[in-house]
């Protein structure tokens, strides 16, 4: 069960970005969360060195924000299409944001506890959906073709009922 405060600032968070970045299509959310603890850039300095770096040449429908549990992207989805995937340019982001916190720790960033990928949208009804894409350790081997196959996937299985 989904917090309801929770929920209300997450329909704002998608109200406003919607009101920012005017475009066809669903808005997606792609989180990058932390199980336990902070990953953000006070305590995860080093990995923010990298994703800052990535982070300034993101897409026109593409919206970036930060939060203590980690990174979490924003971005329209043309779900009319039929073909639902994201672009290429997306999934080697999220792919750079597991890999700099894996390197930020290696360089003395904390904490330790592994990364869960989600993917969540509110749709026309306002009603909340999410998927737990995947859980990755800082350790574990980062691959861009898994990260892309389970987050289509998920899209998929998030957007079955608008195609």
């Amino acid at each position: 069960m989904v917090d309801r405060q929770w929920l209300e600032g997450f329909q704002q968070t998608v109200g406003e970005f919607k009101r920012r970045r005017e475009a066809n299509g669903d808005v997606v959310s792609i989180k990058v969360r932390i199980e336990s603890g902070c990953f953000h850039r006070e305590h995860s300095p080093e990995a923010f060195k990298i994703i800052d770096a990535r982070l300034r040449s993101l897409p026109e429908n593409l919206e970036a924000i930060e939060h203590e549990s980690g990174p979490e992207l924003l971005l329209y989805l043309a779900v009319g299409t039929g073909v639902l995937s994201l672009a290429k340019s997306v999934v080697e982001l999220v792919t750079e944001i597991i890999k700099a916190r894996s390197a930020g720790i290696r360089k003395g960033d904390h904490p330790r506890e592994p990364l869960v990928l989600i993917v969540r949208r509110v749709d026309e009804k306002n009603d909340y959906r999410e998927d737990v894409v995947l859980r990755i350790g800082h350790t574990d081997k980062v691959d861009s073709g898994v990260i892309e196959d389970q987050l289509n996937a998920s899209i998929r299985e998030l957007f079955k009922d608008n195609v």
